[in-house]
């Protein structure tokens, strides 16, 4: 388990590394830049912010210096002041004189938000789209996985047809139209829970069950899917003739190899629920990831773009190598060499 681990980490600095030459020469390859605008900047304005950020450098040379300041740690001594050149997400303080810290990652300014580094997004916005993928991924799970199951073992039944057509309606309504109905059902109408905003529990509710329903759906299918073929297998009709109770032919012989499929899909489900959801922010005001990924690729802020991409892409492949993990406990004849 350990190696594979370990292998699976170095695939990972493999995948990021690709993903990094692609998304960089797609952003450089679309026509205009990050400081493009209807009114074009004077000449010598255009030729300053090029040699601040260094746009007017090889793309070789962009590409080796932005990898550079990610992957290779400094180590300072003395107190530094917070530059938007040199911003780390990593600050460990080193035992020794002179006050010596390692400094780890980072990502460089952003090209729009002036004031503020790639870093400074990650702190600060990172978290409440954690936090809200977390709860929608939460009640995805609690409301998708029993609802496939209960249609799995009333199969074509009125229950079935009726989980199944609440799976469809889920699957198709996006979410643009669940999340205004539910504030005006709720917020408008009966004042149970805030309309918008972030920071405490009730402004919570409306969004992770706007995300989350629509998640629910694909589970509840696939988790109805893979139920009904697993409980047409040999090994199910042996329990059930050896008289075991229903309930433990259901949740241990026929549950557990039901879940492979859908623990498949958590992963990649995780990883874009945590780093930010555009359409479910802004009709919530929610101070998450979405808004400034999506505004920067209209942007063409290369910084956010690349970091934003470079942190999906990161929560992916640990989301999956958790999945193939969780395989060797769902079934036990799954092995790691």
């Amino acid at each position: 388990m350990v190696k594979f681990i370990i292998r699976r980490l170095l695939w990972m600095l493999l995948v990021l590394f690709v993903i990094s030459i692609v998304t960089f020469v797609l952003m450089h390859a679309v026509p205009g830049g990050p400081f493009d605008r209807e009114k074009p900047l004077p000449a010598a304005n255009l030729k300053q912010l090029n040699e601040k950020y260094h746009l007017d450098d090889p793309i070789l040379k962009q590409y080796v210096d932005y990898v550079a300041s990610i992957v290779v740690p400094q180590i300072t001594t003395g107190k530094q002041v917070k530059s938007l050149d040199h911003d780390y997400l990593v600050n460990l303080k080193l035992p020794g004189d002179g006050n010596p810290t390692f400094r780890w990652i980072n990502f460089g300014p952003s090209f729009k938000s002036t004031s503020r580094t790639v870093n400074d997004i990650f702190r600060e916005n990172l978290p409440v789209s954690f936090q809200l993928g977390v709860a929608a991924l939460a009640v995805a799970m609690a409301v998708g996985i029993p609802l496939g199951v209960f249609s799995a073992l009333k199969h074509n039944t009125t229950y079935d047809y009726l989980g199944m057509g609440i799976a469809i309606l889920g699957v198709s309504v996006p979410v643009i139209i669940t999340a205004p109905l539910l504030q005006y059902l709720f917020s408008v109408e009966l004042k149970w829970v805030p309309v918008s905003g972030w920071g405490t529990t009730a402004q919570a509710i409306l969004p992770a069950v706007a995300l989350g329903f629509a998640q629910s759906a694909i589970l509840a299918r696939l988790t109805r899917a893979s139920l009904l073929q697993v409980l047409g297998e040999d090994y199910i009709r042996t329990a059930r003739a050896k008289g075991l109770p229903e309930r433990v032919v259901i949740t241990i012989h026929a549950l557990k190899n039901g879940m492979i499929p859908v623990v498949t899909i958590l992963g990649p489900l995780f990883a874009a629920l945590v780093t930010g959801t555009f359409v479910v922010e802004t009709i919530f005001g929610i101070p998450g990831m979405g808004r400034f990924f999506v505004t920067s690729v209209t942007g063409r802020d290369y910084p956010v773009i690349m970091g934003t991409i470079l942190l999906y892409a990161m929560f992916l492949v640990l989301a999956n190598m958790l999945v193939d993990v969780a395989y060797a406990w769902l079934d036990p004849r799954i092995r790691f060499t």
